[in-house]
């Protein structure tokens, strides 16, 4: 069990828990350094490199993408049934909209957005391009997004089919989804503190937190797309409402990161917080070669105050 426990996102399937570990721990220690606690700093990084260190731990369920009874690439979308794949389809063009809405002021990014959304929302324009068609377009549209595109044209593709796939398929496997949350929920225990997740591992540990039946001190969720509403908080379980043993929920998320598609859940989440807890929000803009790099959400000094305050 785990004083902390860490939960990723997408595109970590061929990644491991020790990996993770090693490479957001520094980080998060930083933040919490950042909030003048350098001696909470030192226990957490290295890890367990002294007696008192406090245990972190990644759970691991980037492995369920990587199934060998499927034909291609884990990112191919062509494996997902045809009402995955609507799903996915529907998801590219809310995130092609974020793209449209937030790019950074005087880029391309929000044009090129713009231009194939008004083709993909015309019912003429696209009857005549035909849906494949319209698909690849919003996928390449995608791919050019300045802080995706950074790995070229290839991988940039690749890494938007690999969200869309595991996303879709955590929200419409049940054994995907029952398998990730058993991963997160057996290195929790009456002890842990906090729980982090980072994009579709804010999904993953919502719903774990509902299900708990101790308290816990503090949730984190980070660059999350839990207010998407058709796609994802319409599938919740459960639907959209405060975990009822958490004593705090903080989500952090940067405007220009995609995936974080409503930067404030309170409005759909903080329905019915217990007097006792508090839910926080923090969204900022700034522009970044990733802005939805967990290192980066892990270093803000707002995660750092709150993981002070939760080990307290």
């Amino acid at each position: 069990m785990a004083s902390i426990v860490l939960v990723h996102g997408i595109n970590h399937q061929r990644e491991t828990p020790d990996l993770i570990e090693a490479a957001w721990l520094p980080a998060l220690a930083g933040s919490v350094r950042l909030a003048d606690r350098p001696d909470l700093a030192d226990r957490l990084w290295p890890p367990r490199s002294r007696p008192d260190s406090i245990d972190c731990r990644a759970a691991y369920y980037g492995g369920l993408f990587r199934s060998p009874d499927r034909q291609g690439a884990d990112d191919d979308l062509r494996n997902l049934t045809p009402e995955q794949r609507d799903l996915a389809e529907t998801l590219s063009l809310e995130w092609l909209e974020r793209v449209a809405e937030r790019a950074t002021s005087g880029s391309t990014d929000a044009a090129q957005a713009r231009q194939t959304l008004d083709i993909a929302q015309n019912p003429e324009r696209a009857q005549a391009m035909g849906s494949g068609n319209i698909q690849r377009e919003v996928l390449k549209a995608l791919a050019r997004y300045s802080w995706i595109a950074g790995t070229g044209m290839f991988l940039a593709e690749r890494y938007v089919k690999t969200a869309l796939a595991q996303v879709t398929r955590y929200m419409t496997e049940p054994a995907i989804r029952e398998q990730a949350q058993k991963a997160v929920l057996a290195l929790v225990d009456p002890e842990t503190r906090v729980i982090i997740g980072h994009s579709l591992g804010s999904v993953v540990v919502y719903e774990c937190a509902h299900a708990l039946k101790h308290p816990l001190p503090l949730l984190v969720t980070l660059g999350s797309p839990l207010g998407l509403r058709t796609i994802v908080a319409d599938r919740l379980h459960p639907p959209p409402s405060f975990p009822p043993r958490a004593a705090a929920w903080l989500n952090v998320a940067n405007r220009e990161d995609l995936v974080a598609a409503e930067p404030d859940l309170r409005p759909l989440f903080a329905q019915d917080v217990p007097a006792a807890s508090r839910f926080e929000g923090v969204w900022y803009a700034e522009p970044g070669k990733d802005p939805h790099r967990a290192e980066t959400y892990l270093g803000r000094i707002a995660v750092g105050r709150e993981i002070i305050e939760a080990l307290a």
